[in-house]
């Protein structure tokens, strides 16, 4: 990553600026200011099927700044879910799913907040159908890997400490026409379902978050797919 970089926060205002503390906490890493370095899929997160949105440019000084990313060599796909499950909201259909639930945290979780600046997948429409799939044992962790590649899933840059906030800088914006960036929103995820469900229809042989448990797995499994994107 540059030193200095050019991000892009989707939105339904202009947002001249971001204010540290603010956000949601259960988005995919807690309370945070969410960007990409994508405009075009800023757009995309910005719009609605009934309202336009804007594209916030900001440039961001990255130096000296604390940095995980999440898709580096060094973590798999399942401290990526980890740190998902333990912020968003997940629908807990099994006892299995609320067991998988803490054993992800406490054997994959990473404490995000230790962080300046968080790099990793966002879990938006149908990529977070697949991760709750996973801990309801509906799918391998093989599967989910697969699923985590499909419909060109974005990358996002999250903002979590004061001493980031103090680093960006806004730089003007444009406007995101819901005419154009929803229907390539929608076309991202349907294509993604559609090749989910064809992955779904062969019969696999892989990890279920059950067998995870059971076998005591860790980390440091070669059987864990890596968070890396293609």
């Amino acid at each position: 990553m540059d030193k200095t970089i050019t991000i892009f926060h989707g939105s339904d205002h202009v947002v001249e600026t971001p204010v540290f503390g603010g956000g949601r906490k259960n988005n995919d890493f807690g309370r945070g200011f969410y960007c990409t370095e994508s405009n075009d899929l800023a757009k995309e997160w910005a719009v609605s099927s009934l309202s336009d949105g804007f594209s916030n440019r900001y440039t961001l000084d990255t130096e000296y700044l604390n940095i995980l990313n999440l898709n580096s060599p060094e973590y798999t796909i399942l401290n990526w879910i980890a740190v998902l499950v333990e912020h968003r909201l997940f629908s807990i259909k099994t006892p299995v799913a609320k067991r998988a639930k803490q054993y992800l945290i406490d054997s994959f979780g990473i404490n995000v907040n230790a962080f300046d600046l968080i790099v990793g997948y966002r879990a938006d429409d149908s990529y977070f159908d697949y991760a709750e799939a996973f801990i309801n044992n509906g799918i391998t962790v093989e599967q989910l890997a697969g699923a985590m590649r499909l419909g060109k899933l974005g990358e996002q840059i999250v903002l979590k400490s004061q001493f980031a906030f103090s680093k960006i800088k806004f730089e003007g914006f444009e406007n995101a026409d819901k005419g154009t960036y929803y229907v390539l929103r929608k076309a991202r995820d349907d294509d993604a379902n559609k090749t989910y469900l064809k992955m779904l229809e062969k019969e696999v042989d892989g990890l279920y978050i059950q067998d995870i448990m059971r076998g005591g797995v860790k980390n440091d499994d070669p059987r864990i797919p890596r968070n890396l994107p293609e």
